[in-house]
């Protein structure tokens, strides 16, 4: 495999990695109401595990609330039950029609928390990152052994998966910063 095909594929499981960070960021809790908060949940519908996306409809009319609203009834109790287990630290309003999420304020210390969980979200990308590196270094290496890529290649391609690298913990950074603003944000 040529070293720009290595490099295209590293990159690509990068890109991956911090979509990934993205979309664990989507669903941590900035005291401001969002669907993002409960797209991740699976409900246990008809004994099977579903998203809630595909079981109910998911908005929010004012920044404190989230309004969950099942397209078939008997779904109510399951939805109740996974918002209760998540880690979202709201207790559900069931009115027998649809569920309501209040989303209270958070306090100083909560806010801290949730950017200390970011960051740890932060840094488990970056291993991402470098596992890819490590991977593709590992891959280049083998080609050049084998007599595919040269001394050159190899060099050039360091330098490249370097600069793949570095760009992509710069946007990592910059989604940390923004979701840590946003966090913190009263």
């Amino acid at each position: 495999m040529p070293a720009d095909d290595i490099i295209l594929e590293a990159d690509d499981k990068m890109d991956k990695a911090v979509s990934v960070l993205t979309d664990e960021f989507k669903g941590l809790r900035t005291g401001r109401a969002t669907p993002a908060l409960v797209d991740h949940l699976m409900i246990d519908y008809y004994g099977a595990p579903t998203p809630l996306k595909q079981v109910a409809s998911v908005s929010c009319p004012d920044p404190r609330l989230i309004v969950i609203k099942p397209y078939d009834l008997t779904a109510l109790p399951g939805i109740e039950k996974a918002i209760q287990k998540s880690n979202l630290g709201i207790n559900p309003q069931n009115d027998g029609k649809l569920v309501r999420l209040a989303i209270p304020p958070l306090s100083e210390e909560r806010r801290k928390q949730f950017a200390k969980i970011a960051k740890e979200g932060c840094e488990k990308a970056k291993i991402a990152l470098r596992n890819v590196r490590r991977d593709a270094m590992k891959q280049a290496e083998d080609e050049e052994k084998k007599g595919i890529m040269t001394e050159d290649e190899l060099t050039r391609f360091k330098t490249e998966i370097q600069k793949s690298i570095d760009e992509h913990e710069r946007k990592i950074e910059s989604i940390l910063d923004k979701k840590t603003t946003e966090i913190l944000e009263v």
